[in-house]
């Protein structure tokens, strides 16, 4: 019992830091079968052997690709991403924008405006910039650019 709760904490500790291999049935080296060292769950484990296996022990690219469960692509990907980054290039990147992209300076100067002037919602804020941009913005996106200029200025309370 002690172990498979071991195990758990570490599934969760995988999946808390995106490091969760989630097709681990994918893996077919024996090593990751027969062995508690190796984890089939713990996609950097499993994406760095894959690598090794290529380098060091002169595997086909294909060959390796099929036992860890990735595609060819994967694998090269993987490989460049690991020259550039080390260990943390093989970590998943994560999905979705990576900044707020509706948000351009225009807007955000608009947004700063009415809030200073009218202290208005970020649900008002929304309507107000569609119908001065015709775009559809998240109240939410509003509320986190004025939450980061509140705290940028220190007036957080």
């Amino acid at each position: 019992m002690k172990k498979e709760k071991i195990r758990d904490e570490k599934k969760r500790q995988l999946e808390d830091s995106g490091a969760l291999n989630t097709k681990h049935d994918d893996v077919r080296d024996l090593q990751f079968k027969d062995n508690d060292f190796f984890d089939p769950r713990d996609i950097l484990q499993v994406k760095y052997e894959m690598l090794r296996r290529v380098q060091k022990d002169n595997w086909p690219v294909t060959q390796a690709a099929a036992e860890y469960g990735f595609s060819r692509f994967a694998l090269y990907d993987a490989e460049a991403n690991f020259k550039k980054r080390g260990l943390l290039g093989l970590l998943p990147k994560k999905k979705g924008p990576r900044r707020s992209h509706k948000l351009t300076d225009d807007i955000l100067a608009f947004i700063a405006r009415q809030t200073e002037e009218n202290k208005n919602s970020p649900v008002e804020l929304a309507d107000l910039i569609y119908e001065q941009f015709n775009l559809v913005v998240h109240p939410r996106s509003i509320g986190r650019a004025i939450a980061r200029w509140k705290k940028k200025d220190g007036n957080e309370q």
